[in-house]
């Protein structure tokens, strides 16, 4: 079967995976950018780009990767559903290539996108939308993509095969957090953490007995 993964998936030292006051204008919120600078800094992402620990890690992000769960809030912005017209956060041809099931209470009909995406709407529990996404993947991995809440929903479901948690060196003090009420997780898990020069910590959970 195929695994449910997450990847590159960046949290600050507090733990908040996006931060306050998310909008049209603000995707992270009050986080801005940085929790993604690391992988700015990257070869993946730019021409001469850093070639290191950071690059192998954020290279993983789209191998074998045949469908993508996301929720609402990385879809959009508070009070997206109110605009009919509205196609996403992502552009015209949205960096995902693969069929996109985003949860959310307020469904409507599936948009295909540039580039081999196409956004499916559900509301429904985390098993029956992996269930979903896995029929769409092929057999290819299904990527958990985010935001927290949606991450957390996965993890608490014991649903997530493998996860890589980038911990960036900052404090953002609000916003949606992901470790919330999953008390005893790393019992679940094989932890391994790997430093990198540009300061962020690689964390990778691996299902024990997957």
């Amino acid at each position: 079967m195929s695994l449910a993964r997450v990847q590159n998936f960046a949290i600050s030292l507090d733990g908040f995976g996006t931060g306050e006051g998310q909008s049209a204008d603000a995707h992270f919120g009050h986080a801005g950018d940085r929790l993604h600078q690391w992988m700015f800094a990257t070869r993946w992402w730019q021409s001469g780009g850093s070639g290191g620990v950071d690059d192998a890690f954020v290279q993983q992000h789209d191998v074998g990767i045949g469908a993508e769960i996301m929720g609402a809030g990385k879809w959009g912005h508070p009070g997206w559903h109110e605009d009919p017209d509205w196609k996403g956060a992502w552009g015209p041809n949205p960096p995902f290539h693969t069929p996109v099931f985003v949860l959310t209470h307020h469904p409507r009909p599936s948009i295909e996108m540039e580039g081999g995406t196409t956004y499916h709407f559900l509301d429904t529990s985390p098993a029956k939308a992996l269930e979903a996404a896995r029929e769409a993947a092929g057999g290819k991995d299904v990527r958990i993509g985010g935001g927290p809440t949606v991450i957390r929903e996965f993890l608490a479901a014991g649903l997530v095969d493998h996860m890589h948690a980038v911990v960036v060196p900052i404090l953002l003090g609000r916003g949606v957090r992901l470790w919330d009420g999953l008390e005893g997780l790393e019992r679940d898990y094989q932890v391994e953490a790997t430093s990198s020069p540009s300061g962020v910590t690689h964390m990778t959970f691996t299902r024990r007995g997957a």
